[in-house]
Protein backbone atom coordinates (compact mmCIF):
# COMPACT_ATOMS: atom_id res chain seq x y z
CA UNK A 1 0.00 0.00 0.00
CA UNK A 2 3.02 1.98 0.61
CA UNK A 3 1.35 4.09 3.44
CA UNK A 4 3.53 5.96 6.29
CA UNK A 5 2.12 5.37 9.90
CA UNK A 6 2.62 7.72 12.98
CA UNK A 7 2.61 6.60 16.55
CA UNK A 8 2.88 8.19 19.68
CA UNK A 9 4.65 5.86 21.96
CA UNK A 10 5.19 6.21 26.34
CA UNK A 11 9.16 7.09 26.21
CA UNK A 12 8.88 8.07 29.96
CA UNK A 13 5.97 7.22 32.78
CA UNK A 14 4.90 10.85 33.78
CA UNK A 15 4.77 12.42 37.18
CA UNK A 16 2.45 15.06 37.51
CA UNK A 17 0.81 16.18 33.99
CA UNK A 18 2.48 14.60 31.04
CA UNK A 19 4.94 16.75 29.40
CA UNK A 20 6.12 15.97 25.42
CA UNK A 21 8.94 14.67 27.07
CA UNK A 22 7.15 11.74 28.19
CA UNK A 23 6.14 11.34 24.23
CA UNK A 24 8.28 9.66 21.09
CA UNK A 25 6.87 10.70 17.72
CA UNK A 26 7.49 8.17 15.44
CA UNK A 27 6.43 7.11 11.83
CA UNK A 28 7.24 3.31 9.93
CA UNK A 29 5.92 1.95 6.91
CA UNK A 30 2.56 0.07 6.98
CA UNK A 31 2.88 -3.53 6.10
CA UNK A 32 -0.85 -5.64 4.79
CA UNK A 33 -2.50 -7.53 6.42
CA UNK A 34 -1.60 -10.92 7.27
CA UNK A 35 -4.24 -14.53 8.09
CA UNK A 36 -6.47 -13.19 10.55
CA UNK A 37 -5.26 -9.61 10.45
CA UNK A 38 -6.96 -6.02 9.63
CA UNK A 39 -6.42 -2.91 9.06
CA UNK A 40 -7.76 0.40 10.09
CA UNK A 41 -7.44 4.10 9.17
CA UNK A 42 -7.69 5.82 11.97
CA UNK A 43 -10.39 8.97 11.44
CA UNK A 44 -11.05 9.97 15.33
CA UNK A 45 -9.15 8.92 18.28
CA UNK A 46 -10.81 8.82 21.86
CA UNK A 47 -8.65 11.25 24.89
CA UNK A 48 -10.19 9.31 28.14
CA UNK A 49 -8.84 10.18 31.37
CA UNK A 50 -8.14 6.61 32.43
CA UNK A 51 -5.15 7.09 29.70
CA UNK A 52 -3.65 8.85 32.45
CA UNK A 53 -3.78 5.89 34.76
CA UNK A 54 -2.71 3.57 31.65
CA UNK A 55 0.82 4.88 31.81
CA UNK A 56 1.29 4.29 35.28
CA UNK A 57 3.30 1.45 36.12
CA UNK A 58 1.93 -0.84 38.71
CA UNK A 59 -1.15 -2.68 39.89
CA UNK A 60 -4.54 -2.03 37.65
CA UNK A 61 -7.74 -3.58 35.99
CA UNK A 62 -5.59 -3.88 32.53
CA UNK A 63 -1.33 -3.92 32.18
CA UNK A 64 0.04 -0.64 32.14
CA UNK A 65 1.53 0.81 28.54
CA UNK A 66 4.90 -0.26 28.10
CA UNK A 67 7.68 2.31 27.31
CA UNK A 68 8.35 2.47 23.66
CA UNK A 69 4.27 1.16 23.05
CA UNK A 70 1.96 2.82 21.00
CA UNK A 71 -0.02 4.41 23.63
CA UNK A 72 -3.26 2.91 24.26
CA UNK A 73 -6.52 4.71 22.89
CA UNK A 74 -9.71 3.86 21.57
CA UNK A 75 -11.05 5.17 18.20
CA UNK A 76 -13.12 4.33 15.14
CA UNK A 77 -11.71 4.31 11.66
CA UNK A 78 -12.51 2.71 8.44
CA UNK A 79 -11.00 -1.04 7.56
CA UNK A 80 -8.52 -0.36 4.68
CA UNK A 81 -7.33 -3.85 4.28
CA UNK A 82 -8.85 -7.62 5.89
CA UNK A 83 -7.44 -11.01 5.75
CA UNK A 84 -10.19 -11.55 8.24
CA UNK A 85 -13.63 -13.38 7.74
CA UNK A 86 -15.59 -10.72 10.22
CA UNK A 87 -14.20 -7.70 8.25
CA UNK A 88 -14.41 -6.22 5.24
CA UNK A 89 -12.49 -3.29 3.20
CA UNK A 90 -15.08 -0.27 3.74
CA UNK A 91 -16.34 -1.46 7.21
CA UNK A 92 -16.51 1.42 9.74
CA UNK A 93 -15.35 0.05 13.07
CA UNK A 94 -15.19 1.78 17.16
CA UNK A 95 -12.44 -0.20 19.09
CA UNK A 96 -8.96 -0.08 20.49
CA UNK A 97 -6.79 1.24 17.87
CA UNK A 98 -4.19 3.18 19.65
CA UNK A 99 -2.70 6.87 19.62
CA UNK A 100 -1.50 6.11 15.52
CA UNK A 101 -2.92 6.68 11.99
CA UNK A 102 -2.92 2.91 10.98
CA UNK A 103 -3.84 -0.05 12.78
CA UNK A 104 -2.67 -2.82 12.29
CA UNK A 105 -4.79 -5.92 14.39
CA UNK A 106 -4.23 -9.48 14.92
CA UNK A 107 -7.09 -11.83 14.96
CA UNK A 108 -7.30 -11.65 18.80
CA UNK A 109 -7.35 -8.17 18.90
CA UNK A 110 -9.81 -7.36 16.06
CA UNK A 111 -12.08 -9.16 18.24
CA UNK A 112 -12.97 -6.14 19.98
CA UNK A 113 -13.62 -3.90 16.96
CA UNK A 114 -17.52 -3.10 16.73
CA UNK A 115 -18.84 -2.53 13.38
CA UNK A 116 -20.85 0.56 13.25
CA UNK A 117 -22.51 2.60 11.32
CA UNK A 118 -22.31 6.08 10.17
CA UNK A 119 -25.01 6.70 8.29
CA UNK A 120 -27.13 6.03 11.35
CA UNK A 121 -25.27 8.70 13.47
CA UNK A 122 -22.26 10.73 12.54
CA UNK A 123 -18.85 8.87 13.55
CA UNK A 124 -17.98 10.74 16.43
CA UNK A 125 -20.87 9.44 18.12
CA UNK A 126 -19.90 5.88 18.62
CA UNK A 127 -16.56 7.26 20.22
CA UNK A 128 -18.70 9.16 22.75
CA UNK A 129 -22.18 8.69 23.80
CA UNK A 130 -22.75 5.40 21.53
CA UNK A 131 -19.44 4.04 22.23
CA UNK A 132 -17.57 3.43 25.67
CA UNK A 133 -18.32 6.87 27.20
CA UNK A 134 -21.96 6.02 26.93
CA UNK A 135 -21.59 2.44 28.01
CA UNK A 136 -20.00 3.69 31.36
CA UNK A 137 -22.12 6.14 31.83
CA UNK A 138 -25.46 3.52 31.12
CA UNK A 139 -23.79 0.67 33.56
CA UNK A 140 -22.23 3.05 36.21
CA UNK A 141 -25.95 4.55 37.00
CA UNK A 142 -27.93 1.65 36.27
CA UNK A 143 -26.21 -1.68 37.44
CA UNK A 144 -23.77 -0.02 40.26
CA UNK A 145 -26.35 2.89 41.31
CA UNK A 146 -29.15 1.08 41.09
CA UNK A 147 -30.63 4.37 39.86
CA UNK A 148 -34.61 4.64 40.22
CA UNK A 149 -37.58 6.63 39.68
CA UNK A 150 -37.82 9.19 42.23
CA UNK A 151 -33.88 9.23 42.98
CA UNK A 152 -32.48 12.14 43.11
CA UNK A 153 -28.79 11.91 41.55
CA UNK A 154 -25.51 14.27 41.41
CA UNK A 155 -23.05 13.70 39.52
CA UNK A 156 -19.25 15.33 39.46
CA UNK A 157 -17.39 16.15 36.00
CA UNK A 158 -21.21 16.75 34.45
CA UNK A 159 -19.88 18.60 31.80
CA UNK A 160 -17.83 16.02 30.57
CA UNK A 161 -18.33 12.94 28.49
CA UNK A 162 -19.47 10.59 30.62
CA UNK A 163 -21.14 12.65 33.02
CA UNK A 164 -23.38 14.00 30.74
CA UNK A 165 -24.84 11.01 29.57
CA UNK A 166 -25.03 9.98 32.86
CA UNK A 167 -27.61 12.98 33.71
CA UNK A 168 -29.56 12.26 31.01
CA UNK A 169 -30.27 8.48 31.35
CA UNK A 170 -30.87 9.49 35.60
CA UNK A 171 -33.55 11.97 33.94
CA UNK A 172 -35.09 9.38 31.40
CA UNK A 173 -35.50 6.87 34.55
CA UNK A 174 -37.93 9.26 36.51
CA UNK A 175 -35.07 10.69 38.60
CA UNK A 176 -33.66 14.28 39.38
CA UNK A 177 -30.48 15.10 38.10
CA UNK A 178 -27.85 17.41 39.58
CA UNK A 179 -24.23 18.20 38.16
CA UNK A 180 -21.39 19.75 39.36
CA UNK A 181 -19.46 21.56 36.73
CA UNK A 182 -17.08 24.30 36.28
CA UNK A 183 -18.21 27.63 34.93
CA UNK A 184 -21.70 29.12 33.92
CA UNK A 185 -21.33 28.43 30.39
CA UNK A 186 -21.16 24.94 31.02
CA UNK A 187 -24.06 24.59 33.39
CA UNK A 188 -26.49 26.74 31.77
CA UNK A 189 -25.88 23.71 28.73
CA UNK A 190 -26.96 21.08 31.54
CA UNK A 191 -30.18 22.57 32.61
CA UNK A 192 -31.26 24.18 28.93
CA UNK A 193 -29.81 21.43 26.50
CA UNK A 194 -29.30 18.55 28.91
CA UNK A 195 -32.57 18.72 31.03
CA UNK A 196 -30.82 18.43 34.01
CA UNK A 197 -33.42 19.96 37.21
CA UNK A 198 -30.20 21.90 38.79
CA UNK A 199 -26.54 22.29 38.27
CA UNK A 200 -23.73 23.71 40.74
CA UNK A 201 -20.85 25.84 39.66
CA UNK A 202 -18.13 24.63 41.68
CA UNK A 203 -15.59 27.15 40.56
CA UNK A 204 -18.06 30.08 41.42
CA UNK A 205 -20.62 28.67 44.33
CA UNK A 206 -20.27 27.32 48.09
CA UNK A 207 -21.00 23.29 47.32
CA UNK A 208 -22.18 22.22 50.06
CA UNK A 209 -24.71 25.06 50.17
CA UNK A 210 -26.19 24.37 46.68
CA UNK A 211 -26.29 20.34 47.62
CA UNK A 212 -28.73 21.63 50.42
CA UNK A 213 -30.51 23.70 48.55
CA UNK A 214 -30.72 21.40 45.41
CA UNK A 215 -30.55 18.21 47.01
CA UNK A 216 -33.06 18.56 50.31
CA UNK A 217 -33.75 15.25 51.03
CA UNK A 218 -30.38 13.92 50.51
CA UNK A 219 -28.37 12.24 47.77
CA UNK A 220 -29.62 8.44 46.93
CA UNK A 221 -27.09 7.69 43.95
CA UNK A 222 -23.69 10.04 43.66
CA UNK A 223 -21.75 9.60 40.37
CA UNK A 224 -18.47 10.41 40.88
CA UNK A 225 -15.72 11.51 38.14
CA UNK A 226 -13.61 13.69 40.23
CA UNK A 227 -12.31 12.21 43.72
CA UNK A 228 -10.66 14.78 46.46
CA UNK A 229 -12.64 17.47 47.74
CA UNK A 230 -15.97 17.06 46.34
CA UNK A 231 -16.42 13.77 47.31
CA UNK A 232 -15.72 14.08 50.76
CA UNK A 233 -18.52 17.32 50.08
CA UNK A 234 -21.39 14.90 48.58
CA UNK A 235 -20.57 12.35 50.87
CA UNK A 236 -21.76 14.65 53.72
CA UNK A 237 -25.04 14.59 51.79
CA UNK A 238 -26.16 10.94 51.53
CA UNK A 239 -29.42 9.77 52.08
CA UNK A 240 -30.03 6.71 53.83
CA UNK A 241 -29.34 3.84 51.70
CA UNK A 242 -27.67 5.75 49.18
CA UNK A 243 -25.24 4.58 46.07
CA UNK A 244 -21.59 6.07 45.60
CA UNK A 245 -20.43 5.24 42.07
CA UNK A 246 -17.10 5.26 42.00
CA UNK A 247 -16.75 6.09 38.21
CA UNK A 248 -13.23 7.97 37.90
CA UNK A 249 -10.96 10.71 39.86
CA UNK A 250 -9.56 13.02 37.88
CA UNK A 251 -9.07 14.95 40.19
CA UNK A 252 -6.28 12.65 41.80
CA UNK A 253 -4.55 11.13 38.91
CA UNK A 254 -1.99 14.24 38.32
CA UNK A 255 -1.33 14.44 41.89
CA UNK A 256 2.56 14.38 43.05
CA UNK A 257 2.07 13.74 46.42
CA UNK A 258 -0.08 11.15 46.76
CA UNK A 259 -4.09 10.13 46.72
CA UNK A 260 -6.46 12.02 48.72
CA UNK A 261 -8.79 9.64 50.09
CA UNK A 262 -12.18 10.74 51.31
CA UNK A 263 -12.17 11.81 54.81
CA UNK A 264 -15.68 11.07 56.03
CA UNK A 265 -16.08 7.84 54.89
CA UNK A 266 -17.87 7.18 58.11
CA UNK A 267 -20.92 9.43 56.21
CA UNK A 268 -21.65 5.58 54.35
CA UNK A 269 -21.81 3.92 57.84
CA UNK A 270 -24.47 6.85 59.27
CA UNK A 271 -26.15 6.33 56.11
CA UNK A 272 -26.03 2.36 55.48
CA UNK A 273 -24.79 3.16 51.99
CA UNK A 274 -22.36 1.85 49.84
CA UNK A 275 -19.23 3.06 47.65
CA UNK A 276 -17.95 0.82 45.12
CA UNK A 277 -15.90 1.23 42.16
CA UNK A 278 -16.78 -0.42 38.46
CA UNK A 279 -14.82 -0.39 35.11
CA UNK A 280 -16.81 -0.33 32.42
CA UNK A 281 -15.36 -3.81 30.59
CA UNK A 282 -17.22 -5.83 33.39
CA UNK A 283 -19.98 -5.35 31.55
CA UNK A 284 -18.73 -6.34 28.24
CA UNK A 285 -21.36 -9.25 28.14
CA UNK A 286 -23.84 -6.91 27.65
CA UNK A 287 -22.62 -3.74 25.54
CA UNK A 288 -25.07 -3.97 22.44
CA UNK A 289 -28.21 -4.47 24.70
CA UNK A 290 -27.17 -1.11 26.38
CA UNK A 291 -26.09 0.30 23.04
CA UNK A 292 -29.54 -0.31 21.45
CA UNK A 293 -31.58 0.96 24.45
CA UNK A 294 -29.29 4.12 24.06
CA UNK A 295 -29.44 4.71 20.37
CA UNK A 296 -33.38 4.54 20.98
CA UNK A 297 -33.26 7.08 22.97
CA UNK A 298 -31.08 9.09 21.13
CA UNK A 299 -33.63 8.39 17.56
CA UNK A 300 -36.55 9.58 20.19
CA UNK A 301 -34.65 12.50 20.85
CA UNK A 302 -34.30 11.62 24.28
CA UNK A 303 -30.23 11.43 24.42
CA UNK A 304 -28.24 14.39 23.17
CA UNK A 305 -24.69 13.67 22.41
CA UNK A 306 -22.03 16.60 22.66
CA UNK A 307 -18.29 16.20 20.84
CA UNK A 308 -15.24 18.36 21.44
CA UNK A 309 -13.23 17.76 18.83
CA UNK A 310 -9.64 19.27 17.85
CA UNK A 311 -8.25 18.60 14.38
CA UNK A 312 -5.14 16.72 13.90
CA UNK A 313 -2.86 14.04 15.05
CA UNK A 314 -0.06 15.77 15.46
CA UNK A 315 -2.14 17.76 18.80
CA UNK A 316 -2.21 14.62 20.93
CA UNK A 317 0.21 15.85 23.91
CA UNK A 318 -1.52 18.94 24.38
CA UNK A 319 -5.39 18.08 23.79
CA UNK A 320 -5.01 14.73 25.76
CA UNK A 321 -4.20 18.12 28.64
CA UNK A 322 -7.36 19.72 28.18
CA UNK A 323 -9.18 16.88 30.33
CA UNK A 324 -6.62 17.43 33.45
CA UNK A 325 -7.48 21.34 32.73
CA UNK A 326 -11.40 20.56 32.86
CA UNK A 327 -10.80 22.41 29.24
CA UNK A 328 -12.97 19.65 27.44
CA UNK A 329 -16.83 20.77 27.03
CA UNK A 330 -18.06 17.29 26.25
CA UNK A 331 -16.20 14.24 24.60
CA UNK A 332 -13.17 14.95 23.70
CA UNK A 333 -11.29 13.52 20.41
CA UNK A 334 -9.10 13.96 17.74
CA UNK A 335 -10.43 13.98 14.56
CA UNK A 336 -7.10 11.77 12.62
CA UNK A 337 -8.05 11.97 9.27
CA UNK A 338 -11.18 12.70 6.45
CA UNK A 339 -13.31 9.67 5.90
CA UNK A 340 -12.52 9.31 2.21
Amino acid sequence: MNLTNHQFRLAARPVGLPKRSDWNYTEEPVRDPGPGEVLVKTLYLSLDPAMRGWMNEGRSYVPPVGIGAVMRAGGAGRVIGSQNPGFAVGDHVYGILGAQEYALLSADAAKGLTKVDPKLVPLPVYVGALGMTGLTAYFGLLEVGQAKAGDTVVISGAAGATGMVVGQIAKIKGCRAVGIAGGPHKCSYLTRELGFDAAIDYKNENVAEALRKHCPKGVNVYFDNVGGEILDIVLAQIARGARVVLCGAISQYNSTTGIKGPSNYLALLIASARMEGFIVFNYASRYAEAAREMAGWMMAGKLKSKEDIVEGFQTFPDTLLKLFRGENFGKLMIKVAEDN
